[in-house]
């Protein structure tokens, strides 16, 4: 396993104070994404895409509002498309440049802190997937449609934003493709129109959502509806791998009836889509309202039933609840990881103290280099940071019991719905459910490098 990054105490050394100052950052995971001066309420995406050349023309009109006064700004935007026309409330601005996955607009005149700003981007090319440290993200071609996933800054492949987890929108999301083609977006389908052999599909999602978890999904896929779900269940999903659904996923309806008594209401009006590629993919991605698997996944074996919960835990825990920075991916990765347990547990697998103490085995066994609240960029999606926060969670709920434990879940989510938080929150948050300090659990299992001893009964 990687060596993780130093923690920000040793980032932040005197030698680095004195150090030259480089540009401001919002997040030091992702130096170069994320953009200042302005908040962005809403995202209208106008897009027409050619399947057959990966050919993507598009209209962005964002609605923010100024945090301060503005006389140029940014968003990001992959240096794979082309911006043709910029306005800025109606009117053309002193000047636009783009380059290096940067559009940099500059204003005739300074806009005051509170100012509306509305601005429309017209775009072209042929999107790609970015290059990152977790290997490609973004706009993928498949075999024969498409597939976006975002995490953790993939949006800007596809479209104009402000890519970072803290700054969430509503998105109405229109795109025309070549008819025989399914189109997927967030939230509610609204409209859906064909026109000379082309389909325009229209989605609105009207919840708060981070860039990250906005997909577009394009295949030759059919829709199945899921019967017996507390909450509305969709698959979407080529014809061939229809006689696995059942058997693969078939128990979906039951880990959403029980999520929802453990975490609280489904946080999403539009209810919960699946999406299962004609390709193999190597581990699912969520999104916002909807999970994406590959072929792999729906193969008649239900080895991938763990995975299915944990997708479908997101929609509480990284989804509705969301970091505000990425250090703290733990409480995404964590607490879906838990929810894996939790499910076994009810489902008639391994309980989930027989799961901690098979994954405390394994962490205590892998380099005892990494810091959960802060695990560093190259490593915050390694496999001990999953496991790590799920048995932080364990600790959590043997110290201060079944009630309080999953009395403050459902407060999380609820206190932080739509919305972003830090592990301060949840650490603060916590503390309002027990009679004694936790400080000894977070110095041991988010703050300290060594795995804590733990004990187990027999």
């Amino acid at each position: 396993m990687r060596k993780a990054s130093a923690s920000s105490g040793e980032r932040n050394s005197g030698k680095d104070k004195r150090a030259k100052a480089g540009p401001p950052v919002i997040d030091p995971y992702l130096p170069g994404v994320g953009n200042f001066g302005y908040r962005v309420s809403r995202y209208e995406l106008e897009l027409d895409y050619k399947v057959a050349i990966n050919r993507l023309a598009g209209t962005a009109t964002l609605t923010a509002v100024t945090l301060a006064s503005l006389k140029s700004f940014s968003l990001d935007l992959s240096a794979a498309l082309t911006v043709s026309r910029v306005t800025v409330n109606g009117k053309r601005p002193a000047g636009f440049r783009h380059t290096a996955d940067k559009l940099n607009v500059t204003l005739p005149a300074a806009l005051p802190p509170g100012a509306a700003m509305t601005v429309v981007i017209r775009y072209s090319g042929s999107p790609k997937p970015l290059k990152t440290l977790w290997g490609e993200v973004g706009f993928e071609e498949l075999t024969e449609g498409v597939l976006v996933a975002g995490q953790p800054n993939g949006a800007s492949s596809w479209f104009p934003c402000d890519d970072h987890p803290s700054a969430k929108a509503s998105y109405r999301i229109q795109i025309s493709v070549e008819s025989p083609y399914l189109v997927l977006a967030n939230g509610e389908l609204v409209s859906k129109r064909v026109r000379a052999g082309q389909t325009t599909w229209t989605y609105e999602l009207h919840e708060p959502t981070s860039t990250y978890l906005v997909t577009l999904q394009i295949g030759m896929y059919e829709l199945v509806r899921m019967s017996k779900s507390p909450v509305p269940m969709q698959a979407v999903l080529p014809a061939r791998l229809r006689r696995n659904l059942d058997v693969d996923f078939g128990r979906q309806p039951q880990m959403m009836k029980l999520f929802t008594k453990l975490f609280g209401p489904y946080p999403l009006s539009s209810g919960y889509t699946v999406v299962i590629t004609d390709d193999t993919l190597e581990i699912p991605l969520e999104a916002q309202g909807i999970s994406i698997f590959g072929a792999n996944h729906c193969d008649g074996s239900q080895d991938s039933e763990r995975l299915i919960a944990h997708e479908l835990a997101h929609q509480w825990f990284g989804n509705s609840v969301t970091v505000r920075h990425w250090r703290d991916i733990w409480l995404h990765e964590g607490f879906a990881c838990y929810a894996e347990w939790l499910w076994s547990e009810h489902g008639g697998g391994l309980s989930a103290a027989d799961l901690a103490r098979r994954y405390y085995r394994k962490l205590s066994d892998a380099p005892a280099d990494l810091l959960l609240a802060d695990p560093g960029p190259k490593d915050m999606f390694d496999d001990r940071v999953y496991k790590r926060g799920a048995l932080t969670l364990h600790v959590l709920r043997n110290t201060i019991g079944d009630e309080k434990f999953f009395a403050l879940l459902q407060d999380w989510t609820t206190r932080y719905r739509h919305s972003t938080a830090v592990t301060d929150d949840f650490t603060g948050l916590a503390a309002k459910y027990s009679s004694a300090s936790l400080h000894w659990l977070w110095d041991a299992w988010l703050f300290s490098r060594p795995v804590p001893e733990l004990e187990f009964g027999p």
